[in-house]
């Protein structure tokens, strides 16, 4: 994985969104990152380990190619600003759902529904009539 500035960042990942425009995906995470390179000891004595500033660390992934970024605290908004405009010109290829099977299940649900009380309803207005008429 390729660590970078948050400029290039940018720039490889308007890259990704052009190389993967017409068919592919791409991902994308974020977390928190507090610095360590270093895993955290389960037991035993905990190094004195500090962090500096709060920072989020940012990938990005076709499947082949792994870019990276971290963004301190301070840097923040300037980045943020950048990344969603740069998310908002690439979003512009996804594709609708397809909403097909979900109004015939919607349909067919509602249809049972709306004939179960129905059926319940009339079933006892028969069996009292059924009753009245035999006990005549």
């Amino acid at each position: 994985m390729v660590l970078l500035e948050s400029e290039q960042f940018l720039t490889e990942l308007t890259r990704l969104f052009q190389k993967c425009r017409t068919s592919g995906s791409v991902y994308i995470t974020l977390k928190k990152y507090d610095g360590r390179t270093k895993p955290i000891p389960k037991k035993g004595t905990v190094e004195g380990f500090e962090p500096a500033d709060n920072k989020c660390l940012l990938r990005a992934t076709d499947g082949k190619k792994k870019i990276s970024t971290v963004v301190s605290s301070k840097e923040v908004n300037k980045f943020q600003m950048a990344y969603s405009n740069l998310l908002r010109a690439n979003m512009d290829g996804l594709k609708k759902r397809d909403k097909k099977n979900k109004t015939k299940k919607t349909k067919a649900a509602a249809a049972a529904a709306a004939a179960a009380p129905a059926a319940a309803a009339t079933a006892p207005t028969t069996a009292a009539t059924t009753a009245a008429t035999a006990a005549q």
